[in-house]
């Protein structure tokens, strides 16, 4: 038996041995993140009894609707669906539109105090939203939009806006700049080469930020609870209608939050060729 087959089969194994502890590893993640999905979902089909117990178990006992019944009576729901929907849309249309404009600023152009406002960017999103609500409050109310829902967007728009910029800014910057000025030289104006050259290798990273706006003005909860009445209420305060004086319904709770997931999970369905792409373009340069 020659040397190098000896001295290649313990580095089989020790890859082997690496690949299975990468599995391990990669298994553990995903059980990790996907069991309160799972949860949510099973508690959901359960009976209400079964989602109080003590002494729940991990698989399926019984299966009822009675649940999401339940929660569609409990309050109007798709009142707040539909005003979580515009907020959430409006808020991806105005922040991609703004935020790849701005990236492409910042990227392509030179110009007095560009690196403040990269700087600036950074700062804004390292402040608590929490440390906002009452200057936010206070500016809505004097602008009269209050209780409103584009108020609202505005007011989202102030975190998801900034996260937008930043990593589109990302994007751009690995796409060549010699690409747009091969397509100005053989006859483009600078918007036709965006449109023909830039435009379509950014759509990855587009679809990417907008997956992250969406989810982020979907879920949002702190500033919708505070600016927006009873009646205007999305779907997030909503959910909490079913803590009252007399304890949590936590059965409906959990229909409920499995159908305000519904619409992620389906934007993910769609999206998810582009957005994977958009999520590693960014790892390799030109």
């Amino acid at each position: 038996m020659s040397a190098t087959t000896v001295s290649g089969a313990p580095a089989r194994r020790r890859r082997g041995t690496s690949k299975l502890g990468w599995n391990l590893l990669g298994l553990l993640v995903f059980v990790t993140a996907g069991f309160p999905a799972y949860w949510m979902v099973d508690t959901a089909f359960k009976p209400a009894k079964d989602a109080i117990d003590p002494d729940p178990s991990l698989l399926p006992t019984g299966l009822t609707l009675g649940n999401f019944r339940r929660a569609l009576d409990i309050a109007d729901f798709w009142g707040p669906v539909g005003r979580s929907l515009v907020v959430s849309l409006s808020v991806v249309v105005i922040g991609v539109v703004v935020g790849m404009l701005a990236a492409l600023a910042i990227s392509r152009f030179a110009f007095r105090g560009r690196k403040i406002v990269i700087v600036g960017i950074l700062a804004v999103q390292m402040v608590p939203l929490v440390a906002m609500i009452i200057p936010v409050f206070l500016l809505l109310n004097d602008l009269g939009q209050y209780d409103k829902l584009t108020g609202l967007i505005i007011t989202y728009l102030t975190f998801i806006l900034p996260f937008t910029v930043w990593t589109l800014r990302g994007f751009v910057v690995n796409i060549p700049r010699e690409l747009e000025e091969a397509a100005m030289v053989d006859g483009c104006s600078r918007t036709g080469a965006f449109l023909r050259v830039v435009f379509p290798l950014l759509a990855p990273g587009l679809v990417a930020t907008s997956v992250y706006g969406f989810i982020q003005a979907w879920n949002e909860y702190l500033y919708a609870l505070m600016l927006m009445s009873q009646e205007n209420q999305t779907a997030t305060v909503w959910l909490g209608n079913f803590t009252t004086k007399h304890g949590t319904e936590y059965a409906p709770m959990m229909a409920g939050s499995t159908m305000m997931a519904v619409p992620i999970v389906v934007l993910f369905l769609l999206v998810q060729r582009k957005m994977a792409a958009g999520l590693t373009a960014g790892a390799v340069k030109g």
